[in-house]
């Protein structure tokens, strides 16, 4: 799973067209979007001549070969690297549970399929479950049988999810909620298992489950 990548662009919210328009023009269909602010103080921001503006935050899924066309087209067309334009960058998945599901967020983007990723040294993964709202309760009781600890919510809207009746049968609601779930690597099979079962994507909570690898960690306590 080392070619595929989740993709994080955060840009000032008037942008956010531009920026998906890029990106489906790539194939990159499956976006979940957020919003959020600049924490910049406000010395810096007078310093580029820059306002305190509203931000949105773009979860895309990208392959190695995608990305190296995007961040051409991301620096050449819309000239990300100006100062206040955005950033993107991208971190590696380490799993995705289940081969419909990977088809689905990486559907017209060609990928190697592996079973396994070839991180194997981290002591930790970070679970990211993509879920119809209201589904919280039962999605982190299904994590906790698993010897999960909490879980952090954020709610989302999703794009391209018109596709998921290609590969799954069904449709998906758009309004989302992504809970991030850090787990022991050895947990982390175990938990993504018991929330598939659940509440994967057949179930009410149409939950899309996909892991990151974490390389380093502070403050975090499983009772080990």
């Amino acid at each position: 799973m080392n070619e595929l990548f989740l993709m994080i662009t955060i840009a000032d919210r008037k942008n956010i067209d531009t920026f998906l328009h890029v990106y489906s023009a790539h194939s990159i269909n499956v976006n979940l979007i957020t919003l959020g602010y600049g924490t910049a103080n406000q010395k810096v921001l007078e310093y580029f001549g820059l306002e305190k503006n509203e931000k949105v935050v773009i979860h895309s899924f990208i392959t190695r070969e995608t990305w190296a066309r995007v961040k051409e087209e991301l620096r050449n067309s819309i000239g990300i690297d100006a100062p206040g334009m955005g950033i993107a960058f991208i971190i590696p998945l380490s799993s995705v549970a289940g081969k419909n599901q990977l088809n689905f967020l990486i559907d017209g983007q060609n990928i190697s399929f592996k079973e396994e990723s070839e991180l194997k040294n981290t002591d930790y993964e970070l679970i990211i479950v993509i879920s119809n709202i209201g589904y919280t309760d039962k999605i982190m009781e299904a994590a906790r049988r698993a010897n999960a600890g909490g879980g952090t919510v954020v709610h989302a809207k999703g794009t391209g999810m018109q596709g998921a009746e290609k590969f799954f049968g069904i449709t998906l609601a758009s309004e989302k909620e992504m809970i991030y779930i850090v787990t022991t690597s050895e947990n982390k099979n175990a938990v993504m298992k018991e929330i598939m079962e659940n509440a994967g994507i057949r179930e009410k909570a149409q939950s899309i489950i996909f892991s990151l690898p974490v390389t380093s960690t502070a403050g975090i306590h499983f009772g080990k």
